[in-house]
């Protein structure tokens, strides 16, 4: 039965070189995390792990394609949190359900997401900020790398929550707005550690506070939202770049994957170099990696839903 076709299964796995599919073109944190795992991924399977990119459409084309590949332990997803969670509130109609498609393999990083304002803002913590904001109704905007993700969902509950009037102004991606934040276009957001801490340390950009449960190591001396008092969801979740499979894929494939991917995440090495991106590293089990997104994923829906946008 089935004990003795896993048994088989696992040990012909891997006969052929195995792909990790990223939903973003090379080059973004998402592509340069696959390559890392993929490289160590490598040596423990005795096969090539190939990175290939399929981008587009806020990630559900590369999210759909392994959704519906053999479920054979040959095709994996590494992705980011808003094409398994967000999107469920974002699209109407999503050709792939992350819940009931696809399955957890292992998380792999933490990226950490950091509140900065431009230098002209009048406030050196949290509370100064809302309090600058309270009193320039209209004036602040808040910028984001999209519609409904993080930085959007943050200034949509800071203006209810607060009773401010704030802007907010979506652009496509990290890098043009981070641009316009410099540039005083915008006045704040919250961002990537990954894309921020350079223009953060050279003095371009003033920290406020850390999202998550605790400090980062790039940034150690901003305190999070919740030292400050700020407790609410919004300030203290921290989702994970995951590695998934789709759900049919055999359990001692995903156990066997699961393990190994684990072990290259525990090398000092490629903890170094999770780091530098600003991220932390994880490498938990299949059954953690579940029992997290379970527990992520109604407050990310709750989140989306209070903004009011919807893509399709």
């Amino acid at each position: 039965g089935l004990a003795a076709g896993g048994a088989a299964a696992q040990n012909g796995y891997p006969a052929k070189p195995v792909r990790i599919i990223v939903q973003y073109q090379a080059g973004g944190s998402a592509d340069a995390l696959a390559r890392l795992v993929g490289e160590g991924l490598s040596k423990r399977l005795g096969q090539p792990v190939l990175v290939e990119n399929r981008s587009g459409a806020g990630g559900i084309i590369g999210t759909d394609y392994v959704a519906k590949s053999p479920p054979d332990g040959y095709t994996l997803l590494l992705t980011v949190p808003g094409p398994i969670t967000a999107n469920l509130a974002l699209y109407k109609k999503l050709p792939y359900d992350p819940r009931t498609e696809l399955r957890m393999v292992s998380d792999i990083a933490r990226t950490r997401t950091v509140m900065a304002v431009h230098p002209s803002v009048p406030a050196k913590d949290f509370k100064e900020l809302v309090a600058a904001i309270k009193a320039a109704p209209g004036k602040y905007a808040m910028g984001s790398w999209g519609p409904g993700t993080q930085p959007h969902q943050a200034q949509v509950f800071m203006d209810k929550a607060y009773g401010l009037q704030t802007v907010h102004v979506a652009y496509k991606g990290e890098a043009p707005m981070s641009v316009d934040l410099m540039g005083g276009v915008i006045q704040m957001t919250i961002g990537s550690v990954t894309t921020l801490q350079p223009q953060i340390a050279a003095g371009k950009l003033r920290a406020i506070a850390m999202a998550g449960p605790n400090r980062s190591k790039m940034l150690p001396d901003v305190p999070t939202f919740a030292e400050q008092g700020f407790k609410d969801d919004i300030y203290m979740v921290t989702a994970p770049t995951s590695l998934m499979a789709p759900t049919k894929t055999p359990d001692a494939i995903v156990e066997r994957l699961g393990r190994d991917v684990a072990a290259v995440i525990k090398e000092l090495e490629v903890q170094r170099r999770i780091e530098e991106m600003g991220a932390e590293p994880i490498g938990n089990t299949p059954a953690e990696a579940t029992a997290a997104y379970k527990a992520f994923l109604p407050i990310s829906l709750k989140l989306t839903q209070a903004t009011g946008v919807t893509l399709d």
